[in-house]
């Protein structure tokens, strides 16, 4: 969306092809770094008619409830995906986008340097196709993207609530093979987001009886779920999460946001990267249009400033992955951060970027 926004306002025409129709949910952690604020503003995207929380505090806790804080260097802001993809579809529209919803790309074909995508009963012809399809999908099946072959253990969970928590707070809490971020959206509701190991589902069946038998172990959230008012029926859910390593760049298709790399979700900067990510994507194809550089020399300079950007970042938080779902392990970041703060702020900013 972001890249759609940013092409049109560049005067190129663009269609964005989505299989849902705005607004809908997203399995998201729903908090921003504030390194995007500079770029969102540069393009009158930033939300601002929301009124959102500024997050400037950090709070861990291990599997067994031990707790430390540090203040964010940077901080963020919390938005959910339902909001701020809505907003930005809006913005999209009025710049002239073209929107095929409730349709889904089947195939993309790369022939005598055009594009073919075909997308329900259409067949889309371009000089570009952006691949922002997320963190897996069936065009990644389709390209036979390397990652899609190996199973990933992963879910993800996520719920809207209303609880008692510091606005200015993400929280990050720890249980067997997962952990769960929380922090505040807009309309002073809070996003909990959580990573799960499927062997947790398999082993207790359900959703529901997995969180009272695991997550409940760390009292912090025995409390969030049990003195929280959950505001839907049922969570979103997503399976097969994957960190494996992606190609930026794959059959000339230039990838944004997860479909060219997933960062940890502890991490809490997908959404950063996938504005980023876009905002170096764009700039190269302006640049692509204009004649200044080939296909060739695109394709190459987008892949080495992504990885420049971005493949330090994904390893570190892969990384500090490791300290995350167990108990001697969990125990040992929150002793970190109670005890190393220097290294404890190291390791968060390996996971930041600056503001762009």
């Amino acid at each position: 969306m972001i890249a759609a926004n940013y092409l049109a306002i560049a005067g190129m025409y663009v269609s964005v092809v989505e299989k849902k129709k705005y607004p809908f949910h997203r399995v998201c952690g729903e908090y921003i770094s504030n390194e995007t604020i500079p770029f969102l503003k540069s393009l009158n995207l930033f939300p601002s008619e929301f009124n959102l929380p500024t997050i400037t505090k950090f709070q861990l806790t291990s599997v067994n409830g031990k707790s430390a804080r540090l203040p964010l260097d940077l901080g963020g802001f919390g938005i959910s995906r339902y909001s701020l993809d809505d907003f930005l579809y809006r913005r999209a529209c009025e710049k002239g986008v073209e929107f095929l919803l409730s349709t889904e790309a089947e195939q993309i074909l790369f022939v005598d340097n055009q594009f073919q995508v075909k997308a329900g009963d259409k067949l889309l012809q371009g000089d570009i196709v952006i691949g922002s399809f997320g963190k897996r999908s069936r065009m990644d099946v389709f390209m036979k993207r390397g990652f899609i072959q190996k199973r990933s253990p992963y879910a993800g969970v996520k719920y809207h609530i209303r609880t008692d928590q510091p606005a200015d707070q993400i929280s990050l809490h720890n249980f067997k093979d997962g952990y769960c971020g929380i922090s505040q959206i807009e309309d002073q509701k809070f996003t909990l987001c959580y990573l799960t190991h499927r062997d947790n589902l398999k082993k207790y069946g359900n959703i529901k009886a997995m969180e009272e038998a695991v997550l409940y172990k760390n009292p912090f959230l025995k409390s969030l779920f049990l003195n929280s008012e959950f505001l839907y029926e049922r969570p979103e859910v997503i399976n097969e999460i994957s960190f494996a390593t992606k190609q930026p760049v794959e059959n000339h298709v230039l990838m944004a946001g997860d479909a060219a790399g997933m960062i940890t979700p502890l991490c809490g900067n997908g959404m950063a990267l996938a504005i980023h990510s876009a905002k170096i994507l764009s700039e190269l194809v302006v640049m692509f249009f204009a004649s200044e550089i080939t296909r060739e020399q695109l394709e190459s300079l987008y892949s080495k400033r992504w990885n420049a950007l971005f493949a330090r970042r994904l390893w570190a938080g892969r990384q500090i992955q490791q300290l995350f779902g167990a108990e001697w392990t969990s125990n040992l970041a929150v002793d970190l951060m109670r005890n190393v703060k220097p290294a404890a702020r190291f390791l968060i900013k390996q996971t930041h970027g600056q503001p762009f």
